[in-house]
């Protein structure tokens, strides 16, 4: 008889152990089991560059917002690893990425009893028990089939590739979320590069065109941006109020026009723009290489990507510059895509639902504008009163707003009313 769970949740990146703090502190009596398809804990593994930071308060980590007394606090991991006055007395505005990285791995590691790890899920359905009671079935790589009352869905989203490389199979064309690994592979295949071209405008296109210039200093490094060029994040307070949770509240109450207008003005704190100080070190380097006669780091604005083609010598693009109208070739021996990750929606860069919700979108409802129905405490709203919670860890922007978006920002208050309605809904 295959077991049935109270909660299975897909993922166990910084979301999904979010939640699963929240229900250890704030106690439950739960059958709970995490399926994670790396083969351990990491956090964004293939992004851990030279002094990269993770551009937000250490406080605002997996718990303290919801529970400042926490064990599981960044506080706390530093004080257990010897290591607070340390960094007290660094000089830097937010933690290196390195090291918040093994604050999520260290979190993780209290929690391995609830997680299999290097688990692919392969389908998920909704079924009937032999007493006729909904449950969502779930397969795995491991050859496994799981049962379960309620399902979280905590995977992160889906990187965004854009035309024309969306049509693109190689290994010289790869998403950010593929860094580190692919420029292994490459360097094994072909040694260093001559040429790289970074595509996108955003914080990690400027960290990225910064590592491969030190990485191949005698490489010619090309960032190509849609807009006019790089732009600086809009760090106002005023503006950074968009990631507390009574924002959240009013940004789900507003009409879908509201939200088109709210996401315009809001989009600079978070996309196609970049910190300050990454943008100051950039340009500084342009500046000196100028200075030198040897420039070989490039930012080109108002620039489209119309066509791509590779084969095993490096990729040739055509390229237009968007005010003028003229066309460029440029080559390179790689690309890397800079270009941010799928949200949820009806557009063509975003998703109806999450991949592995595939089988199951005819089972929950729509909104009027295409939208996937999502309710306050980021269950999604079923057809049928009868069909299981299923909820959306970190999915929700189109819906919650930008606090929903790919940070820690309110990362452990959404597990606070996870946790809460997860309670409510299992007796």
């Amino acid at each position: 008889m295959t077991r049935c769970h109270d909660v299975l949740g897909i993922g166990f990146g910084p979301a999904n152990l979010a939640l699963a703090i929240a229900l250890e502190e704030e106690g439950h009596d739960l059958d709970i089991r995490f399926l994670e398809a790396r083969p351990g804990p990491s956090w964004q593994s293939a992004m851990m560059l030279d002094g990269s930071d993770i551009q937000n308060h250490p406080v605002r980590d997996l718990v303290s917002l919801r529970n400042p007394r926490s064990r599981y606090s960044f506080i706390n991991y530093l004080f257990e690893n010897g290591r607070l006055l340390d960094h007290l007395n660094l000089p830097v505005e937010f933690p290196l990425r390195k090291e918040y990285a093994q604050y999520v791995t260290w979190a993780a590691g209290h929690f391995e009893r609830l997680v299999d790890y290097g688990v692919h899920v392969t389908g998920v359905t909704l079924e009937r028990d032999a007493e006729g009671r909904p449950r969502y079935t779930v397969t795995t790589s491991a050859g496994e089939t799981l049962q379960a009352r309620s399902l979280v869905i905590g995977t992160g989203r889906a990187p965004f590739v854009p035309e024309p490389f969306d049509t693109v199979d190689s290994p010289r064309v790869f998403h950010l979320t593929r860094y580190l690994p692919a420029l292994r592979e490459l360097e094994e295949a072909g040694g260093a590069p001559r040429r790289v071209t970074v595509v996108g405008g955003s914080q990690s296109a400027v960290e990225l065109t910064l590592d491969l210039a030190r990485r191949y200093p005698k490489a010619e490094v090309t960032t190509l941006v849609r807009s006019l060029t790089l732009r600086e994040k809009d760090t106002s307070p005023f503006s950074e109020e968009g990631y507390f949770p009574g924002f959240t509240d009013y940004y789900y109450g507003a009409s879908r026009e509201r939200k088109d207008a709210i996401d315009q003005y809001m989009r600079l704190t978070n996309y196609s723009s970049a910190d300050g100080d990454v943008l100051r070190e950039l340009y500084r380097l342009i500046y000196e290489q100028r200075l030198d006669g040897e420039q070989r780091v490039f930012v080109s604005g108002s620039r489209q990507v119309r066509a791509v083609a590779v084969d095993g010598t490096g990729v040739r693009m055509t390229v237009d510059e968007l005010n003028t109208g003229e066309s460029e070739e440029h080559e390179a021996d790689f690309v890397v895509l800079a270009t941010g990750f799928r949200d949820l929606g009806p557009a063509a860069h975003q998703e109806r639902v999450p991949a592995l919700m595939g089988g199951l979108a005819a089972d929950f409802a729509f909104d009027p504008h295409g939208y996937l129905s999502v309710g306050p405490d980021y269950e999604v709203r079923p057809v049928a009163p009868d069909t299981p919670a299923l909820f959306l860890n970190g999915l929700c922007e189109s819906s919650h707003g930008i606090g929903d978006a790919g940070s820690f920002s309110l990362l452990s208050l959404r597990a606070k009313v996870i946790a809460e309605s997860l309670r409510k809904r299992l007796p």
